[in-house]
């Protein structure tokens, strides 16, 4: 049975599969396929992967919210079983930040890509 790092890192690609086979991309939806990028490169050695997936969740609804931005059925089928997980996270996920800012998923060593 996968845990939940394991189940994150599944969906987290398959939905970067299908958001970038989109043909058109708008400027933040090509900054929620960067973040989730860089949420699937950190989810393998993430201490506490339920709030990493939390604070992506709070960044997509956010991001997407602001930009209008909609999703197919399966797209948001892959979000909401995310939420579910980052859900697991409790309280302790959750911090008073600007959750669309996509800063907060880079270090100060990684390069950050700009669109």
């Amino acid at each position: 049975m996968k845990n939940n790092t394991q189940k994150s890192q599944e969906y987290v690609d398959r939905l970067i599969a299908m958001l970038d086979k989109r043909e058109h991309k708008s400027a933040k939806l090509n900054d929620i396929i960067d973040v989730l990028l860089q949420v699937s490169s950190k989810l393998p050695t993430a201490k506490n992967p339920e709030a990493l997936v939390m604070r992506l969740i709070n960044y997509i609804r956010s991001v997407s919210l602001e930009d209008q931005l909609h999703y197919s059925k399966d797209e948001e089928n892959l979000i909401i079983k995310l939420e579910v997980i980052g859900q697991k996270a409790g309280l302790n996920g959750q911090y008073m930040a600007d959750f669309g800012d996509k800063s907060q998923f880079y270090s100060i060593f990684e390069r950050f890509p700009k669109h």
